[in-house]
């Protein structure tokens, strides 16, 4: 498969029904992280075949760590291979790497090389049924090694350029538990509306009672073009 091929939004899977993507492909997109000058890369991923299989367990490894600490995803069992797979990969996944290349090397085997290199993650997939599937919902994951350098508002960013091109007309996020300062913190600042409270929503690590969570929700055909401002493409 050439790169073109690779990138093309017709590999699309499971994403909005009536509504089809914008362009015809999303090309890898590199920037300068936040307060820094360090290189980083966001990689289209449209099937977790295009990307080496130890890349897939370390992303695997990382999101059952974060569900073991108990306190951000609602999930309470590390997920299988398989179950990873179908759920990171169900449509559209983005991936974060501190690179100056625009191909994901194939040649690293290693959790800790992938550790060094991989900063994040993000899914992109219908919230709704295919009559309301233009609204999309999205799953973040920052790379617990490189936390602190504003990487979650970089791959939010990242989302508000890409989640438009891909058809989806709006976006939801349905359980950002009020717990979760950092996560909030990003989408206030990127102008996510507060469309929603689901009380005691989630029974998290190092809370005797169920702590609430915000339903988070932005008009993807308006965004403001402001919110772009440092995001400048090298």
């Amino acid at each position: 498969m050439t790169q073109e091929e690779r990138y093309s939004t017709a590999n699309l899977h499971d994403g909005p029904t009536y509504f089809k993507p914008l362009v015809d492909k999303i090309e890898p997109f590199q920037c300068k992280l936040k307060n820094s000058e360090a290189v980083a890369t966001a990689f289209p991923v449209f099937n977790h075949k295009q990307i080496p299989d130890s890349l897939v367990t370390f992303l695997m490894n990382e999101f059952n760590k974060e569900i073991e600490r108990g306190d951000t995803y609602p999930q309470d069992e590390p997920l299988s291979k398989d179950e990873f797979i179908h759920y990171w990969f169900h449509s559209f996944t983005v991936i974060f790497l501190e690179t100056d290349k625009k191909e994901i090397p194939n040649n690293i085997t290693t959790s800790e090389e992938w550790s060094k290199l991989v900063l994040g993650t993000f899914y992109i997939k219908p919230n709704y049924m295919p009559r309301s599937s233009h609204n999309c919902n999205a799953g973040f994951l920052v790379n617990y090694a490189h936390r602190g350098k504003k990487i979650g508002h970089r791959l939010g960013q990242i989302y508000l350029k890409w989640a438009p091109l891909l058809g989806y007309k709006y976006s939801v996020y349905n359980l950002v538990f009020v717990t979760n300062v950092a996560s909030a913190k990003i989408w206030d600042n990127l102008k996510f509306d507060r469309i929603g409270l689901v009380p005691k929503a989630g029974v998290l690590k190092g809370h005797k009672e169920p702590v609430d969570a915000t339903i988070f929700g932005k008009d993807l055909t308006a965004i403001e073009p402001e919110l772009f401002d440092d995001l400048i493409e090298l």
